[in-house]
């Protein structure tokens, strides 16, 4: 299984972080500007659905108040056809609220009419606008209602009495709600273009104005808008419409009239700058995502170096120059600088183990001295190196007999107390080993066989002249002498040379030093 190292870990680290915080800004972000739009979306429709309400309300006062001064024109003009005419066609012209103006007696027979609806002259009126007008004797603002002209109409009147108190009729002005007029000119203006409208409902829920021409005149049911505003409340809220559509809705009733009315706009119109707005902060913020990420694959390449470099230096703890690599790896921060030092100090400690095992395979554990392995290891460097020396091998004179006499361990110690002379009597480059038994060999550099033969012959004497204090008496070595180069003749044979030297040295008698003829 394939392991991440440490930059992969920071960067993989570092991206996740990146990434998370960027998604957890722009969830966050989202949420909030989603709920800011929402909240100011229904204020504003709220705001507009007053504002509406309110300017419907005043032009109908407005409307009823021009109805109030014709009535007074029509009390003056005492029942004159000519003069009745003109004031119709005077109110509808000069103020452009109705769609058309009439004089109706108090039988309910309209005694001056302008177009449309010239064909009713002289006739009784059958609506329910009339109807009702001349039953309430006061000023009246109809529910809207479909006239003998197949129109939708909201019907306003005010009461024509003489100086008597006499009631005389009523003067009227239609409002066509299905087509154009200044009150539609007021409720279409509307300040969103896109998946916003207005509409109008009155007191039974029954559209008397949309966008969609061709619903005006339904009744709307099961939607809370629309019964909150027929209550007479204003407010706001989210609702779904006809088509399943979440609307943000603000709502003010019409107080003259009982009718409410709606502004709303879409959800997903309302929402729709904002995505736009978060795709193009996110377009703006990857450059800087990555180079973000390019500033921490620099860094996480500058903290990873250091244990990557030890990481790989510790794959060759047994190099030679291990210690300089370690030492040479720039260390920058506190836990690099720690890991550094422990491994350069459990190198060391490393090393000196090694040399201690090293030591200890090489040497021989009784005297202290090179051991066969040693002498082996010895002979190549030197053979490889083409150094010259000479071989002296020494054997104890009668050893077992000290073995059988005192005791193995008395052997023992006559063992250390001559490889202890052997050493005062060596040179420092000398080379002694133990070969085996009671037998020692010497390695002695650069120098001849003569010379070796005086060195031998020196170290001979002076122990015959040691007592043993274990023993109470001299011992005596034999040895045998030898030397490399020596023409053609290879180290082993060189040995064997030396061993052979030093038989004839037993085999004349011993306690002497015999040179190899080789």
């Amino acid at each position: 299984m394939r392991t991440l190292n440490l930059r992969q870990l920071i960067l993989l680290l570092s991206i996740s972080a990146a990434v998370l915080v960027l998604a957890n800004t722009f969830y966050t972000s989202y949420k909030t500007q989603r709920a800011l739009l929402v909240e100011q979306t229904l204020e504003a429709n709220h705001a507009y659905a007053l504002k509406t309400a309110d300017n419907v309300n005043n032009f109908l006062l407005a409307a009823q108040q021009q109805l109030a001064f014709a009535a007074t024109d029509v009390l003056l003009a005492a029942g004159d056809p000519r003069q009745l005419q003109h004031i119709v066609e005077r109110l509808k012209q000069q103020t452009d609220s109705f769609n058309s103006v009439l004089v109706v007696d108090a039988e309910g027979v309209a005694l001056a009419i302008t177009q449309p609806a010239e064909r009713f002259l002289g006739h009784k009126l059958q609506n329910a606008g009339a109807a009702e007008a001349l039953v309430v004797k006061k000023p009246l603002i109809s529910q809207p209602y479909i006239s003998v002209t197949e129109h939708l109409v909201v019907f306003l009147t005010h009461p024509v009495f003489d100086q008597q108190g006499a009631y005389l009729g009523f003067v009227g002005g239609a409002i066509y709600l299905d087509a154009d007029s200044v009150l539609s000119s007021v409720l279409g203006e509307h300040y969103h273009a896109d998946d916003s409208y207005l509409y109008v409902v009155d007191s039974d829920g029954r559209l008397i104005y949309h966008k969609d021409s061709s619903r005006v005149g339904h009744i709307v049911q099961h939607n809370a808008v629309i019964e909150q505003v027929k209550a007479g409340r204003s407010g706001r809220a989210p609702v779904l419409n006809l088509q399943g559509l979440e609307m943000l809705a603000g709502y003010a009733p019409v107080p003259s009239a009982g009718w409410g009315v709606v502004a709303q706009r879409s959800l997903s119109a309302t929402l729709a700058t904002m995505k736009q707005q978060m795709l193009d902060v996110a377009q703006y913020s990857f450059p800087f995502f990555i180079l973000i990420m390019l500033v921490v694959w620099v860094l996480s390449r500058w903290i990873s170096k250091p244990l990557w470099q030890m990481a790989q230096s510790a794959k060759h703890l047994d190099a030679a120059d291990a210690n300089t690599r370690i030492t040479g790896i720039h260390v920058w921060y506190f836990e690099a600088f720690e890991l550094r030092r422990a491994m350069l100090q459990g190198l060391a400690n490393l090393s000196k183990k090694m040399g201690q095992l090293n030591l200890e395979t090489i040497t021989d554990p009784l005297t202290g001295l090179m051991n066969r392995r040693g002498l082996q290891v010895t002979l190549e460097e030197w053979e490889k190196a083409a150094i010259p020396f000479a071989v002296v091998i020494g054997d104890i004179d009668h050893f077992k007999n000290i073995n059988d006499k005192f005791g193995h361990a008395m052997g023992d110690d006559v063992l250390q107390f001559l490889a202890q002379h052997l050493r005062d009597l060596s040179r420092p480059d000398d080379i002694i080993c133990r070969f085996g038994g009671e037998e020692f060999v010497l390695l002695l550099p650069k120098i001849s066989t003569d010379q070796a033969y005086k060195v031998a012959e020196r170290m001979r004497i002076y122990i015959e002249n040691t007592i043993h204090p274990g023993i109470g008496a001299p011992i005596t070595l034999s040895f045998g002498v030898a030397s490399w180069p020596a023409g053609r003749l290879s180290i082993a044979q060189v040995l064997k040379n030396a061993d052979e030297a030093l038989y004839v040295a037993k085999e004349a008698g011993r306690n002497q030093v015999h040179i190899s003829a080789a």
